[in-house]
């Protein structure tokens, strides 16, 4: 009888390693093509060409509309956040009050029933009493015990066992993020940028969806193959190249003469949204485990083209 070869099917109680590559087993590994890459003209927010483009400290571009509509939403919900914040801490302060008037006047009504040796009234809305109005010793004793057996009774259906869980609030923070690098942000920190067209005008709007857009110093069209560089003191693009040669060197933007040192020169994103890869991380992978209850035993994945 022949033996059988390691990639035939067999009788064993487990998968072979072929087997397994065949069911979708281990990392699956593709990389991302051209519609899954932002182009370096779109906005962050709304991934379509932007418009009034705003640029922040770290490089993400977005429409002015926006990125402003962002930030006020952000501002409505730290508003929010600090009023349930400030109304939780008012609301602790009046119940620790009321604790401490509660525990005053028990203490008053004690020392006065020791030096007049009075029957004990309780003013307490907490305490049970008796059926028969009486407050004794041996009432109290009874209605502590009767608590305390409910207190660890696990009776979840009752509602006088079912334990609150009262929700704390931290203190929110007030300062606006960026939505796209997640770091502080603030109005003041966006600068625009202006983006040379093909016929060699600045411009912050596109004439077209296909608007081609060129480095103002070498005339290379841009685009994601390029590493672009953004003067965050008067907004001018270059690409990295003429950054590295000229704006490094003379310290002088080449289109309006502005003055311009190298922690002005801001790398600008080419991608970094949820919907889109951007930089190096332009390959996607995704781990399959083949075992009970995967149901990858019954249907094979189709094969990625």
């Amino acid at each position: 009888m022949p033996q059988r070869h390691s990639k035939n099917n067999n009788d064993l109680a487990f998968f072979t390693y072929d087997e397994k590559r065949k069911l979708g087993y281990g990392t699956q590994k593709e990389r991302l093509g051209k519609d899954s890459i932002k182009p370096f003209d779109a906005c962050c927010l709304c991934l379509k060409p932007f418009i009034d483009p705003l640029c922040c400290p770290k490089g993400h571009v977005f429409c002015k509309e926006c990125i402003l509509e962002c930030l006020l939403s952000q501002k409505k919900d730290i508003k929010r956040k600090l009023a349930a914040h400030s109304a939780q801490q008012k609301q602790e302060k009046e119940e620790e009050d009321e604790k401490l008037v509660l525990k005053k006047a028990r203490e008053l009504e004690a020392f006065d029933q020791q030096n007049h040796g009075a029957v004990p009234q309780y003013s307490d809305k907490n305490h049970i009493s008796d059926k028969n109005g009486f407050h004794g010793a041996n009432s109290v004793r009874v209605t502590s015990y009767e608590e305390e057996a409910l207190r660890n009774m696990k009776a979840f259906w009752l509602p006088s066992a079912t334990p609150e869980a009262p929700v704390k609030l931290d203190a929110p923070s007030t300062s606006t993020i960026c939505p796209e690098g997640k770091e502080k942000l603030k109005l003041k920190s966006l600068f625009p940028i202006y983006l040379t067209d093909e016929n060699n005008e600045q411009t912050k709007k596109p004439k077209s969806l296909e608007n081609n857009f060129i480095c103002p110093s070498c005339k290379v069209t841009l685009t994601n193959t390029l590493t672009l560089m953004a003067v965050s003191t008067c907004g001018h693009v270059f690409c990295k190249k003429c950054s590295d040669r000229f704006l490094a060197v003379d310290k002088v933007c080449l289109v309006c003469n502005k003055e311009c040192k190298e922690r002005h020169l801001v790398i600008l994103e080419k991608g970094g949204t949820g919907f889109a890869g951007h930089g190096d991380h332009l390959q996607a992978s995704d781990f399959k485990h083949l075992g009970s209850g995967s149901g990858l035993g019954l249907v094979r994945p189709a094969t990625k083209t």
